[in-house]
């Protein structure tokens, strides 16, 4: 009898699981509704280049995986959209069949590209002429590929935001809007009661109205509301619409999804609102996420109490401008950036400060390297920027440049630099030797010159064999200085060299006053043990001098030293005196001569006073020298650890003279934040069995002028900062008074004509006339809005070809050169 009943419960059973099971389909294809809350959902994934991985690692294990699936989950219906930002890999790797699917996906609107730049870079740290770059980079593949210009700014997950992204990157490269997630907590807590989420932001006071951006931040993070992410290793309810089933539940998910828009409508202006409908690494497998998302959409449409659909933030974006509604004003940052208490996102401006320094440096080599690269004539076949140009664009991602990845991600960001820097030499070394070369005609092939130029990419540890030559013997050093910038400039280089006896002739024979500095003791450890550990083996022997000398550069050009040694006892450069002052001697001496004089306390090693006598300028400062202890957290209630995100100091702690250089020793920042790199930030520098803590050689630099004059020293300055002098040396003789001369456009390239000058976008992927016409234009609250007549330069005239620049102002111009066997185009930056 047991046996019977057994068996009817199974037929029963099987009876239940059976009934109705039958092929659903789901209406996706909701649009805008007036009258009702539209949730737009906008499905993506935030896909780092380099974190935890390297960005090969990443590719292979995760990005390739998210953009084949989401090609193939948008071919099952025409309704889903996706967003993407990071794609050029991908695409090189696919067949045609499958570029002319994405192509058409492109063009309907289904797969959007927003930000559009090789990765998405830092606010904070970044030089502005790298995110520039790294921009044009990315859009210049995508107007080539589909023809398409982002519209939208996605900043996503840098710590903080910029004024300067807002207008520079934002309203000048043409996007329409700026979404972004991370602002300080308590500012977030205080635009949600206000309903300032979102506002028209204005960067820039001097450009005002005419570069501000609608932008807006998430209400939480970029991920999805609580309860509704479907990666398929998500702990989320999915939508289970079989009735049969023991786990139905639609009735609950729509509820859930009302309950959770109609809380995000609370703190919105309008009646649209967002979902970022992704996160890290998501759509690996993206049927599991779009199956659920038509459920909702079906479900929650057929509900009808909120209307969800399928979107993009460009048509959330319209959908916003066609409210014509007012919109608080935003004018500056926001920085700094906290997500907590004692959690503020500082420790970033400074963490792997080596590879800050290098990227700072590769970027500055890089805007004289495509210079001269242009000069000489792009090389088809031999050495070129490229490499270097796709490093640096990598290097500015908010976890590269930042420095809050991991250690072995830090070294493949610097390898690729390193890989683009040996190549970018090669292509500076021939394109100066060419330049340089009388022998050779201007645009002069590979091989022409017979000069062999040599560079000291190691300058910066007292290591240059190029001018560590020996002069006793008759040879001339051959010092070619070069000026990346648009004006003239003088300033003082300095190399190491080995002889006493030198002198100094620029270019036209004429002496140049010169100097001889012993190096500092400290270096002469640091030489040997790091050029060690770059090149594997000890140098010879150490320099006797640091030879230093002033120069004078024509703009966009170079001039020419001769070194060699001095003939005549008594002449050539001088020997510098060195004194060590003790403590118990003069209570105070003078340093400087000439404009600018700076007093200094012996006993306390402090400068006391700085006078300027150019710019009539005397006063009284102090200098002081102090250090903090990193926060170890790890006990407290609600830990938070100092580390490479968050500055979190445990005290500062004032070095007195005689500690300045005393190496101190303790607990120096070896905990991880717990921000997700689960490493602590500790670099070192291993020769054989011999590891050190990394050391950083920096540089401070202050002046003192009157009020309101502060600002012109400091851009020319900066500039002059960015890009050093770049120095190449050479054992031949160049000819007497030759310099490179470059001042206006139609003047600036030899044997070149300029047929035709076109303003273009800050990126350069559309005409500057056509993106204004495209501009939406915003209402901002009260008069808040109102400003003083902007001042932007004129239209560039097409017989005088001179550009006119606004303050902080910077142009894009595409320019076609007409030659004799070819017609180049090639963009420019004038800032």
């Amino acid at each position: 009898m047991g046996i019977v009943v057994w068996f009817l419960g199974v037929l029963l059973l099987s009876g239940v699981l059976c009934a109705e099971s039958k092929y659903m389909v789901y209406n996706t294809s909701a649009g805008i509704v007036d009258g009702k809350i539209n949730v737009h959902l906008v499905p993506h994934t935030h896909d780092d280049v380099g974190w935890l991985k390297t960005v090969d690692q990443y590719y292979g294990a995760c990005i390739q995986n998210v953009l084949d699936s989401v090609v193939s989950a948008l071919l099952a219906d025409k309704n889903r959209k996706f967003i993407y930002a990071f794609f050029q890999r991908w695409w090189r790797e696919q067949s045609e069949l499958i570029k002319s699917i994405v192509k058409k996906l492109v063009s309907s609107g289904q797969l959007e590209f927003i930000n559009g730049g090789m990765c998405m870079h830092d606010e904070a740290v970044p030089h502005y002429i790298d995110m520039i770059d790294q921009t044009t980079l990315g859009h210049r593949f995508i107007k080539e590929e589909f023809g398409v210009t982002p519209r939208i700014g996605w900043q996503i997950d840098p710590f903080g935001h910029s004024a300067v992204q807002a207008y520079l990157l934002g309203s000048e490269v043409g996007f329409d809007a700026f979404y972004f997630t991370r602002i300080d907590y308590q500012d977030r807590i205080k635009r949600k009661n206000e309903k300032s989420l979102e506002v028209i932001w204005q960067g820039s006071k001097s450009l005002g109205s005419s570069a501000q951006i609608f932008a807006g931040a998430t209400p939480e993070n970029y991920a999805p509301p609580s309860g509704f992410s479907f990666e398929v290793n998500e702990d989320s309810l999915i939508v289970q619409d079989d009735i049969n089933l023991f786990d139905y539940n639609v009735e609950d998910r729509v509820n859930d999804f009302v309950a959770a828009a109609l809380s995000q409508a609370n703190i919105t202006r309008t009646n649209h609102i967002m979902w970022t409908m992704g996160e890290d690494f998501k759509y690996q497998y993206a049927h599991t996420w779009f199956r659920q998302l038509d459920k909702l959409i079906h479900y929650v449409n057929k509900d009808g109490r909120v209307n969800a659909l399928y979107s993009t933030p460009s048509i959330y974006t319209d959908a916003k401008y066609a409210m014509s509604k007012s919109w608080p004003l935003k004018t500056d940052d926001y920085f700094p950036y906290a997500d907590n208490a004692n959690s503020y996102w500082t420790g970033y401006f400074t963490s792997r400060p080596a590879l800050k320094g290098y990227v700072r440096i590769m970027s500055g080599y890089y805007l004289a390297a495509r210079q001269l690269e242009f000069f000489k004539g792009r090389s088809s076949s031999g050495p070129n920027t490229d490499s270097l140009a796709d490093a640096l664009a990598i290097a500015q991602h908010h976890d590269a440049v930042t420095g809050t990845e991991r250690q072995h991600v830090a070294d493949d960001y610097t390898k690729r630099l390193s890989m683009g820097y040996v190549e970018a030499e090669k292509v500076v070394a021939s394109s100066l030797a060419c330049l340089a070369d009388s022998k050779s005609s201007y645009g002069c092939e590979d091989g022409d010159s017979t000069i062999n130029f040599q560079q000291c990419p190691l300058l910066n540890i007292t290591y240059c064999p190029a001018s560590e030559t020996d002069l006793s013997n008759g040879k001339n050093l051959i010092v070619v200085v070069y000026n990346s910038l648009g004006w003239k400039r003088e300033d003082v280089i300095r190399f190491p060299v080995v002889n006493e006896d030198v002198i100094v002739h620029d270019s036209e024979g004429r002496e140049i006053e010169s100097q001889l500095i012993p190096p500092v003791d400290a270096y002469v450890d640091l030489r040997n043990y790091y050029v060690r550990a770059y090149l594997g083996s000890i140098p010879n022997g150490m320099p006797k001098y640091w030879l230093a000398f002033k120069v004078s550069v024509p703009p966009l050009g170079f001039s020419t030293y001769t070194i060699s040694t001095s003939k005549r006892t008594g002449a050539g450069s001088t020997k510098s005196s060195i004194y060590k002052y003790q403590r118990s001697e003069e209570s105070a001496i003078q340093v400087g001569q000439g404009n600018l004089k700076l007093t200094i306390s012996v006993p306390q090693g402090k400068i006391v006073n700085y006078v300027n006598s150019r710019n009539l300028v005397e006063e009284s400062v102090e200098q002081s020298f102090s250090f903090y202890t990193g926060y170890d957290g790890t006990h407290d209630k609600e830990p938070q650890n100092s580390g490479a995100y968050i500055f979190r100091p445990n005290g500062t702690y004032l070095i007195k003279a005689e500690q300045a250089l005393t190496v101190i020793r303790g607990p120096r920042l070896l905990l991880d934040d717990s921000r997700g790199v689960a490493e602590a930030l500790n670099e070192t520098v291993c020769v054989l069995d011999d590891c050190r803590g990394l050391t950083i050689q920096g540089k401070y630099y202050y002046r003192i002028d009157p009020l309101g004059e502060g600002a012109k020293w400091r851009r020319s300055f900066g500039q002059e900062i960015y890009s050093p002098l770049l120095l190449a040396f050479a054992e031949e003789e160049l000819d007497v008074g030759k310099v490179l001369l470059r001042v206006e456009l139609k003047k600036l390239f030899p044997d070149k004509k300029i047929v035709k000058v076109t303003e273009m976008s800050l990126s350069a992927n559309q005409e500057r006339s056509e993106m204004e016409k495209k501009r939406l234009v915003w209402e901002v609250e009260g008069s808040a809005g109102e400003n003083p007549k902007v001042v932007r330069g004129r239209p560039v005239d097409p017989n005088e070809l001179v550009v006119e620049l606004a303050p902080m102002e910077i142009r894009t111009f595409l320019i076609d050169i007409d030659q004799t066997s070819s017609s180049n185009k090639r963009r420019i930056f004038d800032s």
